[in-house]
């Protein structure tokens, strides 16, 4: 069964394409009425249990939903993301997506190029300035990270928290301001004092310096961690693991890496807001020259049901917070700017 198992595995991946894509000649798929879609992810990779892979997962559901053709190409340094990306414009793929905002650079010049193409990148918005040829997808991810934040203020028992950040940029400010947005928040109800320590790994990748700064923010008091970091994550529930703390996953329901020690996760669906995308396109709708934004009301971001590291009772009320965030009681902050007014407005 093992061998089979395996057989069928390394067919899926030979058919998805790990170093390319596996499309036939293009005259002859450009009459068969099927809706091809490609992917970049950073360098992170497809298998980083995060962003990527969620993506990736996203695509997978489009594939069995729809009968869609799929492929990606990876990317072992950012040097490659335009490469790849001119690679993919050659082909017959009816949409390509780059997943990160660290391909912007590679696919406005591609796409600037091909016009014929539809081009999508997840984490970036081009605001009023953008050709009919690109989408962007973004995130309210902030209001994932507030319900996270209230969790780890609610379930802390020293009082002190932390962020591990990969590296800056508006996503990550999401994450930091909204966790720490939900921290005050939990402080305020429970009455207490609550320090957070920040600091960001200038990477997304290095799980050795993840595990680094979250073992010594463990030694250092800290009982929960909360990681935004991609590949870097990895260490930090390592480092939780040895520590036998508590760690707060990001993208994915990361609770299967450590079942005892994730308390939860600020889940950011990128594969369902990517299959969205990809079915507008599909049903003949015009996505070029839009920005989409995905968060609670449209089911993209939020924590998973897994919470059996939980007080039952946080649980719900992180889920009544949801209600209010839906609702636009609460307004989440997403930057350093917001996160002031917020605590204006709290206190």
């Amino acid at each position: 069964m093992f061998k089979k198992f395996m057989c069928v595995f390394m067919a899926s991946l030979m058919i998805l394409g790990l170093s390319g894509c596996t499309w036939n000649d293009p005259e002859t798929v450009a009459n068969d009425g099927i809706f091809r879609v490609s992917m970049v992810p950073d360098t992170g990779g497809v298998n980083d249990q995060s962003f990527n892979q969620s993506a990736l997962e996203g695509l997978y559901e489009l594939r069995d939903e729809t009968g869609a053709h799929i492929s990606y190409m990876e990317s072992k340094q950012p040097s490659d993301y335009a490469l790849n990306l001119d690679k993919l414009s050659d082909g017959p793929s009816d949409l390509i997506i780059g997943v990160g905002s660290m391909l912007f650079d590679a696919i406005d010049e591609v796409a600037a190029q091909n016009l014929d193409k539809n081009f999508a990148i997840v984490d970036y918005s081009f605001g009023d300035d953008i050709t009919n040829n690109l989408t962007g997808i973004v995130f309210r991810a902030q209001e994932a990270a507030f319900m996270v934040g209230y969790v780890a203020g609610m379930t802390t028992k020293t009082n002190k928290v932390g962020f591990i950040g990969g590296m800056r940029n508006d996503v990550i400010d999401q994450f930091q301001y909204g966790y720490e947005a939900g921290i005050r928040y939990a402080e305020k109800e429970r009455h207490a004092n609550i320090e957070v320590l920040v600091q960001y790994a200038e990477s997304f990748s290095d799980a050795a310096k993840g595990k680094a700064i979250a073992a010594k923010m463990y030694s250092d008091n800290c009982d929960i961690v909360f990681h935004a970091a991609g590949g870097v994550g990895y260490g930090v529930i390592e480092a939780a693991k040895d520590s036998h703390k508590f760690v707060i996953g990001v993208d994915k329901d990361q609770s299967d890496l450590a079942p005892d020690n994730v308390l939860t996760s600020a889940v950011k669906s990128v594969g369902t807001a990517v299959k969205l995308v990809s079915k507008e396109l599909m049903d003949g709708k015009v996505i070029g020259g839009k920005n989409y934004e995905f968060g609670l009301n449209e089911g993209c971001v939020g924590i998973p049901e897994n919470h059996k590291n939980m007080d039952e009772l946080v649980y719900k009320k992180a889920l009544q917070l949801e209600e209010l965030i839906k609702s636009g009681k609460i307004t989440v902050p997403y930057n350093v700017e917001t996160y002031k007014n917020y605590l204006r407005d709290l206190n």
